[in-house]
């Protein structure tokens, strides 16, 4: 059954969502929004479903294809999986603000690793017909990279105002 993957992703996000309003979590804003990015995040990314700018689409059901070698970093999809992976990397770097660029960049590496191994496995297995690429791999990893360097910024220029002695 190759809608599978989304009954686990709506099941686990049901469960956290449950988990969340059981407890003093409910009210947190930013809670509801980590919670639905993540689950939107499972759903884009392990289902057969195809979102573009304009639509959402049924993937046809296949194997998926493997693309380790062509890079091609000038379209649109490129663009696409960098801004997807964006809030990837702000909530890392906010989780721990401690974690160096370097790791923020090991970090996105295995997150798009990741990505990209489990959509193959998926594909193969449920036939969600999903391309394992090495372009999104890159993507995603800069996409955390981008995400993680924009909270290292607003903690700069927030200590640096902070800093700052006020004059009259």
């Amino acid at each position: 059954m190759r809608w599978e993957p989304l009954l686990i992703i709506l099941l686990l996000a049901g469960l956290t969502g449950l988990f969340i309003l059981a407890t003093h979590y409910r009210k947190h804003w930013l809670t509801w929004l980590v919670w639905g990015y993540l689950t939107s995040l499972g759903a884009i990314l392990f289902t057969p479903l195809a979102f573009t700018g304009t639509a959402v689409y049924i993937i046809g059901p296949g194997p998926g294809q493997v693309n380790l070698t062509h890079l091609d970093m000038l379209n649109l999809g490129f663009f696409e999986n960098i801004i997807m992976t964006i809030p990837l990397g702000i909530l890392l770097k906010w989780i721990w603000p401690k974690l160096s660029l370097w790791r923020l960049l090991e970090l996105g590496g295995l997150a798009g690793t990741f990505f990209e191994t489990t959509q193959y496995i998926l594909s193969q297995h449920w036939l969600i017909n999903r391309s394992s690429d090495i372009n999104d791999v890159i993507s995603n990893t800069l996409g955390v990279i981008v995400g993680g360097m924009a909270v290292a910024l607003y903690y700069r220029l927030t200590a640096l105002h902070h800093r700052k002695p006020l004059t009259n």
